[in-house]
C-alpha cells in the first residue's frame, strides 16, 4: 500500500467497489464490470499524470517512469489482496472447509 495513505482511502475504494457491485446487479457480468473499471482508473491516472505537467511534450517525456509508476503500483496493491483472499477465501467466498 503506499505509504501516504489517509484515513479515508479505504473509504474511496469501497466506494468504488460499491459502485461496480451496484453495476452487477443490473448486468452480472464481472468481466465487463472489472474492465471498466480498470479503464476509468486508467483514465483518472492520465488525467491525475497530465494535471503535473505544463505541456503535452513534458508529459510525453515522463510517459514511461509514468506507466512505470502506476503499473508498480498496482501491482503492489493486486499482490497484496490477492495474498488476502487466498488466505480468506473460505470466509470472503462464503465456501465451507
Amino acid at each position: 500500500m503506499p505509504s501516504n495513505v489517509d484515513e479515508h482511502f479505504y473509504d474511496r475504494a469501497d466506494a468504488h467497489i460499491h459502485l461496480s457491485n451496484d453495476q452487477l446487479r443490473e448486468i452480472k457480468e464481472r468481466g465487463k464490470v472489472s474492465a471498466s473499471m480498470l479503464y476509468a482508473a486508467a483514465r483518472f491516472n492520465a488525467w491525475n499524470s497530465a494535471c503535473g505537467f505544463s505541456a503535452g511534450s513534458q508529459m510525453a517525456e515522463a510517459r514511461d517512469e509514468t506507466i512505470k509508476y502506476y503499473c508498480e503500483q498496482y501491482r503492489l496493491m493486486l499482490v497484496e489482496n490477492l495474498d488476502d483472499y487466498i488466505g480468506n477465501f473460505e470466509k470472503y467466498m462464503q465456501v465451507k472447509p
